[in-house]
């Protein structure tokens, strides 16, 4: 999917929400766990009852990797039951270099027909460019996250400005807004404007809104541009809404919550 074609969606759908599939055993219903693929059955509901209120959907690879082969599976038919129109993220956060990168790119662009995977930039352009080989393909590259643990590195000085900004402008030297965005965390609200303002034309993937307290307000007033540039992701204040086996139902009604809110941010756009 093409830049265009992603903010064509937003226009459309007037939404930016980007929906987590996050299954996990445990939580799922569990009128589910007779199905012979309890995981596909659960997203699959959500999906039905989810994808005119969002634009993307983003299936974290660890809820389906630690399943083995059955959960590998899962993950396929559900990337393939997803709606044309939506933006598929593949939330695998990789990050090694060369032909590995390469071969992790194959999986998640050609194998599977996903249009973004997550990629850790620490160990360079090495971990990054194999990705960016790829047309109409996308690297989300993680730069500031909302996680305790980012002020290990992210928050270090280095020459005089924090490490998540060196990252944010070298990594602009690799791939344009066309084809790389990056993930901001909605938990920082002044670091995202700080942000916007080093990579004003990029997309930004916004985790942490709703379950991790991120305001979509504060989203949306500090790193929004003139064409949206937004994703906000949501995933277990959406799937995990109810539990019984109305659960889809409560999942479609905190979606529409969101994209309700988020219309109103949308018509504001200078399209």
């Amino acid at each position: 999917m093409t830049k265009q074609e992603l903010i064509g969606q937003i226009r459309k759908k007037k939404s930016f929400l980007c929906i987590g599939l996050d299954p996990d055993l445990t939580k799922i219903p569990k009128h589910l766990l007779d199905k012979e693929d309890p995981i596909f059955e659960f997203n699959k509901e959500i999906i039905d009852a989810t994808h005119e209120f969002c634009v993307a959907y983003k299936p974290n690879t660890a809820f389906y990797e630690a399943y083995g082969v059955k959960g590998w599976q899962s993950l396929e038919k559900t990337i393939n039951y997803i709606p044309k129109d939506c933006f598929v993220i593949a939330d695998a956060k990789r990050g090694d270099i060369g032909n590995t990168s390469s071969f992790y790119a194959k999986t998640f662009f050609e194998t599977l027909p996903c249009d973004a995977v997550t990629v850790a930039p620490y160990m360079g352009s090495d971990s990054v460019k194999p990705f960016l080989e790829f047309e109409n393909k996308w690297v989300i590259l993680l730069a500031l996250t909302s996680n305790s643990g980012a002020f290990d590195f992210q928050f270090k000085e280095v020459q005089n400005r924090k490490l998540y900004a060196e990252v944010i402008e070298k990594a602009k030297q690799w791939g344009s807004s066309e084809e790389l965005m990056f993930v901001v965390g909605a938990t920082r609200a002044e670091e995202i404007a700080e942000v916007r303002k080093i990579a004003p034309d990029y997309f930004f993937l916004v985790p942490g809104v709703g379950a991790q307290g991120g305001s979509l307000e504060e989203v949306v007033k500090y790193g929004s541009n003139n064409q949206c540039g937004l994703l906000v992701n949501s995933s277990r204040g959406i799937i995990y809404a109810g539990n019984e086996e109305d659960f889809a139902t409560a999942a479609k009604k905190e979606a529409l919550k969101i994209q309700s809110e988020m219309a109103l941010y949308v018509q504001r756009y200078e399209w």
